[in-house]
């Protein structure tokens, strides 16, 4: 049996044939839904393995965030500077350098828009210590040219 699309000359043309179409588009919801039970059974029993991911408190990242965006500031906006890639990853990554009771301490390099994937030097280090609950700048230590 072939249904034709309104407005079209015969059902060939525009068509679909139904006995051919509809088992076929059953199929795929039918296997389509099994993968998903099947995924969600495996969660619930616990036998499809998620990544971990570390716990991190949220002071720290936080505290990265502040810090990013204090020596954004401090240094001329970001039309003019930007941080090194590791204080855009999750706490500040390998920037930060201590994290105790005085709070969170991170050290980075920074430079203009594109200086580190165009592979160039920075032109500015920082040295920022960060409130232990991550709320806010407890001390510039350093902002400068790079030691």
């Amino acid at each position: 049996m072939t249904e034709s699309v309104p407005g079209s000359a015969s059902g060939t043309e525009a068509g679909y044939n139904r006995d051919v179409c509809l088992p076929l588009m059953l199929r795929t919801r039918l296997a389509t839904a099994t993968a998903v039970a099947a995924l969600a059974s495996g969660l619930a029993s616990g036998l499809v393995a998620m990544p971990a991911r570390a716990e991190m408190p949220v002071s720290q990242m936080r505290a990265a965030n502040l810090a990013r965006m204090e020596a954004e500031r401090i240094n001329g906006g970001l039309s003019r500077y930007f941080t090194a890639s590791c204080m855009h990853q999750r706490g500040g990554g390998s920037c930060m350098v201590n994290a105790g009771p005085n709070g969170y301490l991170f050290n980075f390099l920074g430079g203009a828009p594109g200086w580190e994937v165009n592979k160039q030097a920075a032109s500015v280090e920082t040295r920022i210590l960060i409130s232990p609950d991550g709320s806010s700048v407890v001390n510039v230590e350093y902002n400068g040219t790079p030691r």
